[in-house]
């Protein structure tokens, strides 16, 4: 009996040991930077991952009742590589391409184009093609040196965290006055991350679920030529990191396939290229089809 209560007496010691060691430990920067990259990517240099997400545009402008303008849907294919700093401290870079497609409420296929409800017009939609949208490299230390905080929720093996990113900066599709009449490009950004504790903070889970929320409020988008009226765009979706890139929706794989064949797989781990966005994205496309057309006023004089 009491070999017996000997070896209780040290289970209850080991045990708990045993059951942490197996666990990221937030307390470190090390440990901060996996568990902030298991969100986003694979703890596994190369490996991808896919995220997922689904919504609805609407518009908004004063003295008006806000309008549901289409529908939106769209995916991110990532990967990470670990890496050093000069001081030997873990950390990691992010390589992804996104696209974003605007789809017709009604049909939900892929819109070639668009009445706009605002002016009447009938316009070319120009979808999001981001090749690359990078980032990187990332440590999970604050600015002060020391191990930054995990800035999550823990509760009922549940964590979520929320972020707000608001954006203002010059419009690259403006011209140089900006001092004088403005022209700056205004949006914000509104993430939701969530899954389960056990296998975030599980050192042998390399990509465990996740499940997401997208917000966007923005100035108008180009191709909806709006010219600088009043009002916003805002977007509202969710979604999730896919176990594979073949768990999307057929009708998203075939858009792809037919449209955005290298979305199966993320830029190179290499890639050192300037990130894109829907507007340097826009801006491409009008000087390849030898600049945007002029604006047609009729004045009243």
């Amino acid at each position: 009996m009491l070999k017996q209560g000997l070896m209780a007496a040290a289970l209850a010691l080991i045990l708990p040991a045993l059951a942490s060691a197996g666990q990221h430990d937030l307390d470190t920067a090390e440990g901060v930077a996996k568990v902030m990259r298991k969100i986003q990517c694979s703890l596994n240099d190369g490996e991808a991952a896919t995220y997922w997400w689904k919504g609805r545009a609407f518009g908004r402008r004063m003295g008006m009742s806000d309008k549901y303008l289409f529908d939106v849907e769209g995916m991110n294919i990532r990967h990470c590589e670990t890496v050093r700093d000069k001081d030997g401290n873990y950390g990691y870079t992010l390589k992804t391409r996104e696209i974003l497609l605007y789809k017709d409420k009604l049909t939900g296929a892929a819109m070639k184009t668009w009445k706009n409800p605002y002016t009447g017009e009938d316009v070319e939609v120009i979808h999001i093609d981001n090749d690359p949208v990078n980032s990187g490299p990332s440590f999970g230390m604050a600015r002060d040196g020391k191990p930054m905080k995990f800035p999550a929720e823990m509760m009922n093996g549940r964590w979520w965290m929320t972020s707000a990113i608001p954006l203002y900066y010059t419009n690259i599709l403006s011209g140089d006055y900006q001092k004088y009449i403005g022209g700056q490009y205004r949006a914000t950004e509104m993430f939701n991350f969530m899954g389960d504790i056990e296998s975030l903070m599980d050192e042998n889970v390399a990509k465990p679920n996740v499940q997401i929320g997208w917000v966007r409020h923005s100035d108008w988008l180009p191709w909806m030529e709006m010219a600088g009226r009043d009002g916003i765009i805002y977007m509202h979706t969710a979604g999730l990191k896919l176990k594979s890139w073949d768990d999307m929706p057929e009708t998203l794989k075939k858009e792809i396939a037919e449209n955005y064949p290298k979305y199966t797989a993320p830029p190179p781990l290499d890639d050192d290229r300037e990130n894109e966005t829907s507007w340097t994205f826009f801006k491409k496309l009008m000087e390849e089809r030898g600049g945007p057309e002029p604006l047609k006023r009729e004045f009243p004089f």
